[in-house]
Order: C-alpha cells, then structure tokens, then sequence
C-alpha cells in the first residue's frame, strides 16, 4: 500500500469528502471492509528500512491530489498495513452498511466518499459498540474494588503445586490418590524415595486405577491393615490389570491351594501377583524336581516361604551346594532341612557357614543331630555362642542323647532367656547377664 496517503477532507457543510487513493489502495480497503469512520479517524504508517527498524509516521491530509499512476510506481503495496483496530471483530451494523460506502471514481481516478455516509456510519460505530468490534478498551475490575462475602467464598485460587520435586508432600492435599493411600497406612516416605514411583502414583486415579485393585485383594483376604505395608512393599501392583491378578490368582486356586493360602502367600510376598502364570508354574516344577518333592509337600513348602515364587533362583542353589559339598549334609538330610526351615535356602551363605562351622566343629554335634533340628542353621550366632558357653561354664554343656543331662539344640536356640536359665542351665537371669558383660 502507499507509503504516503493524500486526502483533502472537507467539512460535510461543504460539500463531499474527498480521499485520493491509488487503484491497488482501493482495491485493498475494498476487500478488509474497514469502517470508514475508523479509516478516517487514523492511518499508521509501518515500514521496513535497511536496519531492520520499524517507523511510524503519521498521515497528513494535503489538498493536494497525486496521479494515481505516480503512487503505484514509486510506492509498494507490502511495505505498511493498517494498525490499531482488530479486523476481525466488526459489528454486524458496519458490514451491513459496507454496500453504501462504495468508492466512487472521479474523471482523475481519485476516490471520493460521500460524507453523508460518513457521518451515519461513524455514528452508528459508538462506544457501546466497542466490545463487539473487539477494541482493546475492555473493562477490568480494579483489584481495590470491594466485593460482598458471597463472591469472596466463590473465589476459586488454584494450588502452587511444584512442577518438580522431590517430595510428595506438597501434592498429598491436593491428590486423592496420594490422600487415601496414607489414610491406609501407606509410607510415601519409602515410595518416593524409589525411582519413578512418586510420578507414577501422582498420574494415579483413585477412582478408576487403585480402588478396583484394593477391592480386589480385600475379596481375595487379604487383612485390611496389612494393605498399607502391602502397598508400601509393591506399589507397581495398582497397575497391574485385573485380569492379569483374577487369572494369577486361579492358577494358584487350581493347584490345590485354599483361599486363606493364597492370601497369607500374597500378604507374605507381596511380588507374588506381579508375575505370570507361566513363570509361576515354571518354579513350582522346578523346585518339586530339584528337592524331589511330592505335591503336597512342594505347596507347604510355598506357603511357608512364598518368596520362593519371586526371588532369584541363585542363591537357591548355592546354599544347595552348600549344604552337599561343604557340610557334607546327604541328599535325603538336605531334603528333610529345607521342608522343616524353608528360610535355610535363602539364607546368607557366610553366616550360614559360621553356625555351621561352630555346631559341628567347636560344640561337637555330629551331622544327624544337626539334621535332626535344623532350627539351629536359621538361629542367630551370637545367641547359639553365649549360650554354649554359659553352659560350658557351668559344666552341663552337654549335647549327646545316649548322655545324662542332654540338652537338644532346638532348646538351646528357641526357648527365651528366662527359661533357658531357669530350666536349662539351672542358673538366674542376673548370672546370665554378668556372663555376658564378660565376653
């Protein structure tokens, strides 16, 4: 459009108004359907020099009148464009009104507006009418306006959550999921503390993803107060699907375990329901055909130490080694100690080999005694050496059935420590004690 804008405006007493327009001015104003009111009252000049830096000029009206062929060659129509007004919200009445302020061409090629029509459209563009033009003169409340308590209690002020953080405190008021869990007992605390675990319960929906799943355990029996720590242990099990738990779960019901085994197993090994049917039939195969073990017994054995099902298969067989290669235990010994102490085989190799050492070694029990009552292999070491020396002490250390005085192992190791010296070593708690200070 022009760089610069010539138009001799009369007063409407006096005759017409005249605007003197290019051909490809005209044609522009033509097609925005700009008020004319709103072209007469302001023209902004934009254009682009060589340092890239924007100039406004404002138009002055000059009676002069330019040919029209002189604008269109030395000026570019791309070089500026009308500001200050939103043209694309008009008023209904401007567009209805736009067929009367048709240009009309005088024998010079310059454009003339009637100014009657001039003055009734910028009559009809009024105040009122600046919302629905969409001016920028939008009324705002000012912030010291007084309002009634009515409109106070309905002022909703959204949270500051954190986008990122490394607590899930700040969002525990603010999150239902988060909310509840810890009204059940649920220790965050842990939770975030493990990787991508805090994310993952904050996208949670308490309606649609975790109340279906404690539902579903608490059908299955799994105690009420023990779904915190259930949670607190295994929180990937509020994703897993339900079909996937319901078809897990009548895996375990079809072979032969009861309601009340399946859960003790899940609240005892909260990973159980995590993994597959096919993984869960493989280990139960392989420990019935590594032990020997009829079905029945390879069940008790599942419900005693369910972890068998989810844990690492290494340290399963290391200790079976061990116990054949190092102790010297025979295969049916073997078998008889991990169906009375299932825990024997995920025990802790070097502490299992430093009870065993002492037993055999220094209280001189042979092999068949330690078989016999292998509650000793799961005992604390330090309790079996305080107490086998208290006894030596008093002179009744004496492990041997054929030998008067016999103490068996299981009573060295499970009875507490008043009974121990009362019907054991025959001796006060308060000697007890003193022997201890002494080691």
């Amino acid at each position: 459009m022009c760089n610069i804008l010539s138009a001799s405006i009369k007063n409407s007493h006096e005759g017409p108004v005249v605007m003197h327009l290019c051909q490809r001015c005209v044609f522009v104003f033509r097609c925005l359907r700009i008020p004319a009111s709103l072209q007469q009252s302001t023209c902004i000049l934009h254009q682009r020099s060589h340092d890239s830096r924007i100039t406004a000029a404002l138009l002055q009206p000059s009676h002069k009148q330019l040919p029209v062929h002189n604008l269109s060659q030395k000026y570019n129509i791309e070089t500026w464009r009308p500001c200050g007004m939103h043209l694309r919200a008009l008023s209904s009445s401007v567009q209805k009104n736009n067929s009367d302020l048709t240009p009309k061409k005088d024998e010079n090629h310059c454009v003339t507006y009637d100014s009657s029509v001039l003055h009734q459209e910028s009559s009809q563009v009024s105040l009122s009418n600046t919302h629905n033009i969409g001016l920028d003169a939008v009324v705002r409340p000012s912030p010291f306006q007084e309002i009634c308590e009515e409109e106070a209690l309905r002022i909703q002020v959204p949270s500051a959550l954190p986008p990122v953080s490394f607590t899930l405190r700040p969002y525990v008021d603010q999150s239902e999921t988060l909310s509840k869990l810890v009204q059940l007992g649920v220790d965050l605390w842990k939770l975030e503390q493990r990787p991508n675990v805090g994310s993952m319960l904050v996208k949670l929906d308490f309606h649609s993803d975790v109340a279906p799943r404690l539902l579903f355990l608490k059908d299955l029996g799994v105690e009420e107060p023990k779904l915190g720590s259930l949670i607190t242990k295994n929180p990937f099990i509020l994703t897993e699907s339900l079909e996937n738990l319901e078809a897990r779960v009548a895996y375990l019901r079809s072979k032969k375990f009861s309601a009340q085994s399946v859960a003790a197993m899940v609240s005892k090994a909260p990973y159980l329901l995590n993994f597959s049917v096919k993984r869960l039939d493989n280990r139960l195969g392989f420990f019935q055909q590594l032990l020997g073990l009829s079905s029945e017994k390879t069940q008790n054995l599942m419900i005693r130490l369910p972890k068998l099902l989810c844990g690492s298969l290494e340290p399963v067989k290391e200790n079976l080694k061990v116990c054949e290669l190092e102790f010297g235990f025979r295969e049916n010994e073997i078998r008889h100690i991990v169906t009375t102490v299932p825990k024997v085989l995920l025990a802790n190799k070097r502490k299992l080999t430093q009870i065993f050492d002492f037993v055999h070694n220094t209280m001189g029990i042979p092999h068949s005694l330690i078989a016999k009552f292998p509650q000793v292999l799961n005992a604390k070491f330090l309790r079996i050496r305080e107490r086998h020396l208290f006894l030596k002490y008093l002179g009744r250390a004496q492990y041997q059935p054929s030998q008067p005085s016999y103490i068996s192992l299981d009573r060295l190791v499970i009875l507490p420590d008043e009974i121990f010296c009362s019907d054991v070593a025959l001796a006060t708690l308060e000697d007890f004690e003193q022997f201890q200070k002494t080691l």
